[in-house]
């Protein structure tokens, strides 16, 4: 495990892979997850690579696993997940495990077709029973002349003695013919008008719908269904008829001719379905073994493959020898596991029983390598945060460790509330307490993924807000009175000028802390709880947050530049703990710097008696720039004196932030010192050319070879223009910056008061005029305005308030702190790891049909 302040120190190796042997190494390298591999054949195309048709085979073994695991859910069958992620699969195995996924898929798609072909052959008969039942109700009607359908105004009605009987139509020689069938509710309506309107009125429509709806096997969605029957005279309009039906997809069943025929076929039809009853529930007992069987084994299979695949994937990355007998992969290593990338290979060729064994090449190279941090469970949350500004420079300083206090205290300070804060802790505790429970780590909805992924976050941000809730003395908007008042009313009587007549005649009065025994001392921790009751609350804790919002931001904007040391010292920029660093400093420390020295001087030379003489910070801080200084009362002697020396050097370390590096990189380019050849990797960050010259001269003042004429002539040209403009706009950038981060951080007071605000408000709004209430019925009404104010709690101060908080958080540390000093132009280190694989229960390639 790595320094989790700067990130590991990587090499460029060569890996010599036995063909052999090469498959079993990769499947260790990637248990062990040590190294990223490099494409050593980025010109040829995914379907000409050596290991083309493998990959085939593994996606038709996908394709037949989706199958198996949609069916298994189907049958709400649960699939048993191992303990142990089981191992890729031997190459000799893999034609066993591909046979016995085809033999089951050509069983399973075999008994899935009869359970269908059976389901809907049952669907048929239920339906030709209800058919008949309906049917043989309207023959009744017709028999006592009851008539047989609606009749529409347009067409004429025909005049008709009986079904049974002889009809007008009939006496012509017509012959009377009848068409049976189902027909979904929706079209009714279109089919009864267009069998009028084709046929003339030379048939009659009787319809009846079903009490019971039936299921499609296919779809497996019910549908209203309607029952009808039409009697027709002639052959000619029986053809139109039966065209029409089935142009709407109606399902036609024949009519019998007698009560008889009814009775026999409505006898042959029970028999019938209850036989299907009984061959399709020993046909779907014997489905369901078959996916208990499979399920058994489903998901290690899916593993497998997916394992297999990923080794075929990254076996096509590698480029073969001349001799076309070993694989040459070059991939991307920490320094400190090349041992165990050693033993990893030598485990791989001793697996497959190769003779000749696989080893590994250390290479030299001259590109930047890939950033590696390692994590925990813990601090993953805060690095992710850090790497959405961009992923760190290969070696440089990482933030994530100092994020890991800084992020949640600064939220909390524009949080700031023990209530809030607690229910905050409570709703991240339970989610570590569930955190191995598959339900909620492995739930679907992505912003619950997020809220757990950032559970320690969240801890850690409920953590802080009961701490400056304690500070501010706040839980849900009240105060908590721990260790009682140190201001007394009492000594007001006793020791000044009240009686009980200024009670009476004053509104509002004001304790005078200058009265002995009015003011006994500070409150132990936090704001006194008697500011609660003041009237002029909120011009105190106006004065005090924002003051405070200045010394935290100049503080966290000073700790970031002094970051930038580390990176300097290690990069081996000497020249910019001088050119750089210093100036930077210096011109932020001169200027608010001394702005945060003038309110702690402030608040320790004035006491109660003489904080009428306290002269205002801001007109000493905007006179000192206008150098106005003797125009006012100073704040402490030579004053004057001291602020013009500051102003002085805060401006004359800006010519040397703008000037300093160009002119020292121009001189050493002019051959200032002979310049060495820089061994190993260029530790810079992409495109910084300059500091790499300089890196190599500090190389060869450490030792190193001199370059020979013609590396010299190798060396990138210098562009004196390029490199002036370049810092010109990090100088312009970085000053105007010290003024605006620095008022930037001034929303860590405006978001304090406006939480504090909207707690106040809610409590007055909500549970202030239900406890004021005194009739029996208060009891009763406390519980549902509990419940709104909890809600409302929730939804506006937890969740709005908290998100606001959190980005305002998150700006400030990418914004005014990480700027400072983190470039985050770096590469992520994304290792050849099977535990990154996605999971076979949650991947859509294997549940999408």
């Amino acid at each position: 495990m790595g320094s989790p302040f700067r990130s590991e120190e990587m090499c460029l190796a060569q890996l010599f892979l036995q063909s052999g042997s090469a498959y079993d190494c990769i499947s260790e390298l990637g248990e062990l997850a040590l190294v990223e591999f490099r494409d050593l054949n980025p010109t040829v195309s995914s379907f000409q690579r050596k290991f083309v048709g493998e990959i085939k085979r593994c996606e038709e073994m996908e394709r037949i696993l989706g199958y198996l695991l949609r069916e298994i859910r189907k049958a709400n069958i649960p699939v048993p997940e191992a303990e142990v992620r089981p191992l890729a699969p031997q190459p000799r195995h893999v034609l066993e495990i591909r046979e016995q996924l085809q033999r089951l898929e050509v069983e399973l798609r075999e008994v899935a077709t009869n359970k269908e072909k059976l389901q809907k052959n049952l669907l048929e008969l239920t339906e030709y029973t209800h058919m008949l039942k309906v049917t043989h109700t309207f023959v009744k009607r017709n028999a006592e002349r009851e008539p047989l359908g609606p009749q529409y105004e347009e067409f004429p009605s025909l005049e008709k003695d009986s079904v049974t009987g002889y009809t007008s139509m009939q006496r012509l020689g017509a012959k009377l013919g009848f068409i049976s069938g189902l027909i979904p509710r929706v079209k009714v309506e279109a089919f009864e008008r267009l069998l009028w309107r084709v046929c003339k009125g030379y048939m009659i429509l009787s319809c009846s719908e079903m009490e019971d709806s039936l299921k499609d096997p296919v779809t497996g969605e019910s549908t209203e269904t309607v029952v009808f029957l039409i009697s027709f005279w002639g052959d000619q309009i029986g053809q139109k008829v039966q065209k029409i039906c089935q142009s709407y997809h109606c399902h036609l069943y024949p009519h019998p001719e007698s009560d008889e025929e009814r009775c026999d076929v409505m006898e042959s039809l029970a028999t019938r379905i209850q036989d299907l009853h009984t061959v399709l529930s020993r046909t779907e007992e014997y489905l369901r073994q078959v996916l208990n069987k499979a399920s058994e084994s489903v998901y290690t299979w899916a593993i497998q493959v997916q394992k297999m695949k990923a080794i075929y994937h990254t076996l096509n990355m590698c480029s073969f020898d001349v001799t076309n007998k070993c694989l040459i992969a070059e991939v991307w290593c920490p320094v400190s596991a090349l041992t165990t990338l050693r033993g990893a290979l030598e485990e791989g060729s001793r697996k497959s029983g190769a003779v000749v064994p696989s080893f590994v090449n250390r290479i030299p190279c001259s590109e930047t390598p890939p950033t590696l941090l390692h994590t925990n469970k813990f601090t993953s949350g805060f690095q992710n945060i850090v790497d959405a500004y961009g992923v760190g420079s290969y070696r440089e300083v990482n933030p994530a460790p100092y994020t890991v206090i800084t992020f949640p205290f600064l939220f909390a300070v524009m949080f700031g509330d023990m209530g809030h804060g607690a229910v905050m802790t409570v709703f991240a505790l339970w989610m570590l307490v569930q955190e191995k429970s598959p339900t909620v780590k492995c739930h679907r909805n992505e912003i619950w993924r997020i809220l757990f992924e950032g559970r320690y976050i969240i801890l850690m941000m409920g953590f802080f807000s009961m701490y400056t809730g304690l500070i501010y003395n706040d839980c849900f908007s009240k105060s908590l009175n721990i260790f009682g008042s140190s201001w007394s009313v009492r000594a007001m009587f006793t020791q000044g000028p009240w009686m009980n007549k200024t009670l009476h005649t004053n509104s509002l009065l004001t304790l005078d802390p200058n009265i002995t025994g009015v003011f006994g001392g500070p409150y132990p921790v936090g704001i006194d709880p008697i500011w609660n009751l003041a009237s002029n609350r909120l011009t105190f804790l106006n004065s005090y947050k924002m003051k405070m919002s200045i010394i935290l931001g100049v503080c966290h904007m000073t700790f970031g530049v002094i970051l930038g040391v580390f990176n300097h010292i290690y990069f081996r920029r000497k020249f910019a703990l001088f050119l750089l660093f210093l100036p930077e400093l210096l011109f932020l420390l001169c200027l608010f710097g001394y702005l945060v020295f003038m309110v702690v001087y402030k608040w320790l030379a004035f006491s109660a008696r003489d904080s009428w003489l306290a002269p205002s910070i801001l007109v000493h801080f905007i006179s000192m720039f206008l150098m106005q200084g003797q125009a006012l009362e100073p704040l402490y002697p030579g004053q004057t004196g001291l602020q013009v020396f500051l102003l002085l050097v805060a401006f004359l370390s800006i010519p040397v932030l703008l000037l300093g590096k160009p002119l020292y990189l121009y001189w050493l380019h002019q051959g200032g010192r002979s310049l060495g050849v820089y061994r190993g990797y260029e530790r810079v960050r992409r495109g910084s050319e300059d500091d790499m010259s300089v890196m190599r001269d500090h190389d060869a003042e450490e030792g190193g070879v001199h370059s020979d004429p013609a590396s010299r002539e190798t060396q990138p040209e210098f562009d004196l223009g390029e490199v002036v403009l370049h810092q010109s706009i990090h100088t312009m950038e970085y000053c105007l910056g010290c003024i605006s981060n620095s008022a930037s951080y001034l929303r860590l007071w405006a978001l304090s008061l406006a939480h504090a605000q909207l707690s106040e408000v809610l409590w007055s709004m909500v549970m202030r005029p239900a406890l004021r209430l005194d009739s029996g019925t208060a009891t009763f009404l406390l519980v549902p305005v509990l419940g709104v104010f909890a809600t409302l709690t929730v939804t506006i101060l937890l969740l709005m308030e908290g998100l606001s908080a959190f980005l305002h958080a998150l700006r400030l540390h990418w914004v005014e702190f990480q700027n400072k000093f983190y470039s985050g132009a770096g590469i992520k280190f994304v290792p050849f790891s099977f535990s990154l694989l996605p999971s076979v229960l949650e991947q859509d390639s294997f549940l999408s049909d």
